[in-house]
């Protein structure tokens, strides 16, 4: 049996019954803090301009565009989606993916079951195995297919998103193959272009692509079958030299599932996770010396080789430009005591203070053969003022497994970001209804719900 059909068989036959019940509670999380943080993302100028194209191509209505008042075809309401739960880079993300596995598959599944009236437990059933999919295939791809400038959200993105959108459109194993052949010929995005709302498109191009994937792998559509297997497969064309053996993971599909194991890092701030160690530093700094921005002679950020590639703006002039930045987040870290939704508008990028303290900020390597193996990532924080040096090393990245936020947290988090676009008892109607998607007959209700 070809890697491909082994991996086929899991996505299109694990019944719904056999996915334990912790796994199906933790999709029901991330669904919630996607459709949360893509309700504001849909106000977004990246949001507002994807609007626009759906409202241009008349498609006949049967999937919602979250936070607005229309309906499209699923692939269409997959692609807003998309770029609304990305556009503020406040969406979930998965180790062993080196990206954002929700925003994308969250997307694509909910416009498919709205369609086909798809149950809650059906939708947290295939978000579960999608993801398994799309973290075996980020382990398999290895962390060079990353730093050669590939975006994985997108690129493994796009064929966790044809796993969802298969099962929810009832795909036999053959059909995933098809679905998946059709997918990897769409496999692109590049991480040259963080910064711009082009990123935020990568994760709708992704979720559309793999509706569009499955919906033609179901109509007879034709593709290569063996997608993973050989010269020329998906592996071979994009993997990095540190890629792990397929084979071998295969035989760990659901044992342990990459929703519990490494698990989902639920984001605190809304930039790019690469700060976030840095960010929880600082606070923690500000608040036990009592640091003020008007001191501060200089800000030294120490990262793993290959852990900081994200942050690829050192002198932003924009709030896009500014998630992407360890410079703008240290400065506005130290300057405001908070970062939220309001740290990335591009006057709070532009203002004097900000700028002044930025050129101050330093970013320097730690050798990965420093690093003793299978040590936890990490990275180092020194604030140098006249009264003192102040260091840090932050070990555990916040939102992750091993410093997770509380439920109480998560709920604040989807209250702060739905409030903005939904009046209160309607915001509260989603929660109530994303706390019990499981028990849900037809996801079209939640689906529907979101709609401002």
């Amino acid at each position: 049996m070809t890697l491909t059909e082994r991996m086929a068989r899991f996505a299109a036959e694990t019944p719904t019954g056999d996915i334990p019940a912790n796994v199906l509670v933790a999709a029901r999380d991330a669904v919630m803090d996607t459709i949360g943080v893509a309700l504001p993302g849909s106000r977004e100028d990246a949001g507002g301009i994807a609007l626009a194209w759906v409202e241009e191509q008349g498609a006949r209505p049967r999937a919602t565009v979250w936070g607005r008042s229309i309906a499209t075809s699923p692939a269409e309401a997959a692609f807003a989606n998309g770029i609304a739960a990305h556009a503020l880079d406040f969406d979930d993300s998965l180790p062993t993916l080196r990206g954002h596995p929700s925003g994308p598959m969250v997307s694509a599944a909910l416009a498919v079951g709205e369609a086909v009236s798809a149950s809650g437990a059906e939708l947290l059933a295939a978000y579960a195995v999608g993801l398994e999919i799309a973290g075996k295939l980020g382990r398999a791809l290895g962390d060079g297919h990353y730093l050669r400038g590939w975006h994985t959200t997108a690129t493994a993105g796009v064929l966790s998103c044809a796993t969802a959108a298969g099962r929810l459109y009832g795909l036999d194993a053959a059909g995933m193959r098809t679905a998946w052949g059709l997918a990897a010929s769409q496999m692109t995005g590049l991480v040259r272009n963080f910064g711009t709302m082009t990123k935020p498109f990568h994760v709708g191009q992704a979720a559309r692509a793999g509706v569009l994937s499955a919906w033609l792998a179901r109509r007879g559509f034709t593709a290569d079958v063996s997608i993973f297997d050989g010269r020329n497969s998906v592996l071979h064309t994009y993997a990095g030299d540190d890629a792990a053996d397929l084979g071998g993971l295969l035989e760990r599909l659901g044992a342990p599932w990459e929703i519990l194991e490494p698990g989902i890092s639920v984001k605190r701030w809304p930039c790019c996770y690469c700060n976030h160690r840095p960010i929880a530093g600082l606070l923690a700094m500000r608040a036990e010396h009592g640091l003020r921005a008007d001191e501060v002679e200089r800000i030294d950020v120490g990262f793993i080789e290959g852990t900081d590639a994200a942050l690829i703006s050192s002198n932003p002039a924009t709030g896009l430009e500014g998630k992407f930045s360890i410079e703008y987040v240290a400065a506005a870290t130290l300057l405001d005591g908070k970062v939220g939704l309001e740290t990335f508008g591009d006057e709070m990028v532009q203002r004097p203070q900000a700028r002044a303290l930025m050129a101050k900020v330093r970013r320097h390597r730690i050798p990965a053969s420093a690093v003793a193996p299978g040590a936890p990532v990490f990275a180092d924080v020194a604030v140098s003022t006249a009264r003192g040096r102040f260091e840090t090393r932050i070990d555990r990245a916040p939102g992750s497994r091993d410093a997770p936020m509380t439920p109480a947290d998560r709920a604040d988090k989807f209250m702060d970001c739905a409030l903005r676009v939904l009046a209160p008892g309607r915001a509260e109607q989603l929660r109530s209804l994303l706390a019990r998607c499981e028990q849900l007959q037809d996801v079209g209700e939640l689906a529907r719900a979101t709609a401002a």
